[in-house]
C-alpha cells in the first residue's frame, strides 16, 4: 500500500466521523472461560483460539499462553500496525522492519512474599529494528508519531479507569 492508497482508503472514515462522532465510538470486548481442571482460562476469537494460565514462575507448565506476554504482544502488534500505517502515510520506506518489547516484573508480588514488590510488569521498553535509508530525522519523526497514535502504547501511558465487579448468573 503507499501513501495515495492509504488515504483514499480513511478518507471517508475520517469525513464521517467528523460528521458523527459518535460513530468513531467502539466498545472492544474480550471473553474467556475458565477451565475446572487447572489454573487456566480459555480464549475463543475470531482469529485465535488458546489456553492462557500461570507463568512456569508462578507455578505454571510453560505449555500455555501467559497473560505478561499477551499484555506485550498487544503492544508488538499494535506498535507494528502503526509503525506500518505512519510511514507508509510519511513515504518512509524500508527493506525490514521489527518490533521488540521487553517488560521486567518480580514475581515475589505476584506470589504474595514480599508486600514492598509491585504485582505485574513494571518497566516496558519498546524498540524498531529497521533497515532503511530514511534519515535519523525521519525515523525520529516515525517514532514520536508512533508513539502518539499506537492505541496500547497510549493506553499503557494514560492508563484508563478501570473496574471490577462480580455478577451472579443462572446456571
Amino acid at each position: 500500500m503507499n501513501a495515495e492508497t492509504l488515504r483514499q482508503l480513511q478518507a471517508p472514515i475520517k469525513a464521517r466521523y467528523k460528521e458523527e462522532p459518535a460513530a468513531a465510538r467502539h466498545t472492544f470486548h474480550a471473553r474467556g472461560t475458565l477451565l475446572p481442571d487447572r489454573p487456566s482460562v480459555r480464549i475463543d476469537t475470531a482469529f485465535a483460539h488458546y489456553d492462557a494460565g500461570l507463568h512456569e514462575k508462578a507455578g505454571g507448565s510453560g505449555t500455555e499462553a501467559c497473560s505478561g506476554d499477551l499484555l506485550l504482544e498487544s503492544l508488538v502488534a499494535c506498535a507494528g500496525v502503526t509503525l506500518n500505517v505512519v510511514a507508509t502515510a510519511l513515504g518512509i520506506a524500508f527493506r525490514s522492519a521489527q518490533v521488540v518489547v521487553e517488560g521486567e516484573g518480580d514475581f515475589r508480588g505476584t506470589l504474595g512474599l514480599a508486600k514492598d514488590v509491585p504485582v505485574g510488569i513494571t518497566d516496558i521498553r519498546m524498540r524498531f529494528e529497521i533497515d532503511s535509508d530514511a534519515s535519523d530525522e525521519q525515523l525520529a519523526t516515525l517514532l514520536k508519531l508512533v508513539e502518539r497514535y499506537c492505541v496500547i502504547f497510549q493506553t499503557l501511558r494514560t492508563p484508563p479507569r478501570l473496574s471490577a465487579a462480580v455478577q451472579r448468573v443462572a446456571a
